[in-house]
């Protein structure tokens, strides 16, 4: 019930209007009390609401919502997966990963308006305020086994950047091992769920989370440098639009993938690495390795070279860093 009301306070409240509180108790049934403490939740979620006595309660600028008609209406006739779009929700990977195996096909996508318990990678929170973001997970079986998901962040974070350069004509960076860049600092993170055997068809579901407008109350809490789309965009971004366009390109790299691996994406990733030839640091727990980053290969491993060796690194709990 307590869903509900949220879900139903976001629906009448979207349009940018005054929305009475008494009006909405009467729609709802509950008391003037309660429609103010929802009210106050949506507030911590993101959503800047603001009350005026004698008027009710508005939105300070009306805000478009995920619409599942709009999107589907854009995906490409070969890529028809389906389409979930949730107002609140824990996690997208979760949702999905819960479903696991036969509750889903194919390409399936799940969108949230916001996330209660988003991730990033080694259990990081994912800050998801409402509506200012993409929050999306897909789907994808792979029927070689887990060894065929090395390299499946690389490939969305190609995927977004095709969608995003085709949408809007921003080009973004790549930085190794799951985050789009611009300008140097982080635009998107990917997080890849894995469940199976090594050598058996297996289970992936591919989670996005990229910041389209960010509110300034939200900002506060994330702890790295960030940017989002729109501040780099002449073009007012509509999230169903370029939601669209990534389903539809990832859905593209995803079949290019499984039929011809990493290596027809190598010259595409290296054109947009964020460190290519450049001084980098690799964190690996409390270990610290200085060396030059020269890309990935076509098994999705970065190639650090360290006093004149290249070695290949692969994906896990590492992070790598400017040496800068």
């Amino acid at each position: 019930m307590t869903k509900a009301i949220k879900e139903h306070l976001i629906q009448a409240l979207a349009q940018g209007r005054f929305i009475s509180g008494q009006t909405l108790a009467e729609e709802l049934e509950v008391s003037r009390s309660a429609i103010a403490k929802h009210i106050k939740a949506l507030i911590d979620m993101g959503l800047d609401i603001y009350s005026v006595t004698g008027k009710g309660y508005k939105l300070s600028e009306p805000i478009t919502l995920l619409n599942k008609d709009k999107i589907c209406a854009q995906l490409d006739s070969k890529a028809l997966p389906v389409v979930e779009v949730h107002s609140l929700i824990d996690s997208t990977n979760d949702y999905l990963m819960r479903r696991l195996p036969n509750q889903l096909i194919q390409g399936q996508v799940c969108l949230a308006e916001f996330q209660s318990a988003g991730r990033g990678r080694r259990g990081r929170q994912w800050i998801s305020p409402f509506g200012s973001q993409l929050y999306l997970s897909m789907y994808w079986y792979l029927e070689q086994g887990l060894s065929a998901a090395m390299g499946l962040s690389l490939v969305t974070a190609l995927a977004v950047s095709d969608a995003i350069k085709s949408y809007c004509d921003v080009q973004v960076q790549l930085k190794w091992p799951n985050d789009v860049y611009l300008d140097g600092v982080k635009l998107a993170g990917i997080l890849i769920d894995l469940e199976g055997q090594p050598l058996e068809p297996s289970h992936s579901v591919i989670g996005l989370g990229l910041n389209i407008n960010m509110p300034d109350l939200a900002a506060q809490h994330i702890d790295q440098r960030w940017t989002d789309l729109q501040k780099h965009s002449e073009k007012k971004i509509d999230r169903n639009d370029i939601c669209a366009a990534i389903i539809n390109a990832l859905w593209q790299r995803l079949e290019q993938h499984k039929l011809h691996g990493l290596s027809p994406m190598l010259d595409d990733w290296h054109k947009q690495d964020l460190y290519l030839n450049k001084q980098v640091k690799l964190l690996t727990g409390e270990r610290t390795t200085l060396g030059i980053c020269r890309g990935i290969n076509n098994q999705g491993a970065l190639l650090l070279e360290v006093n004149g060796q290249v070695q290949p690194i692969y994906g896990g709990e590492v992070s790598l860093r400017s040496a800068q």
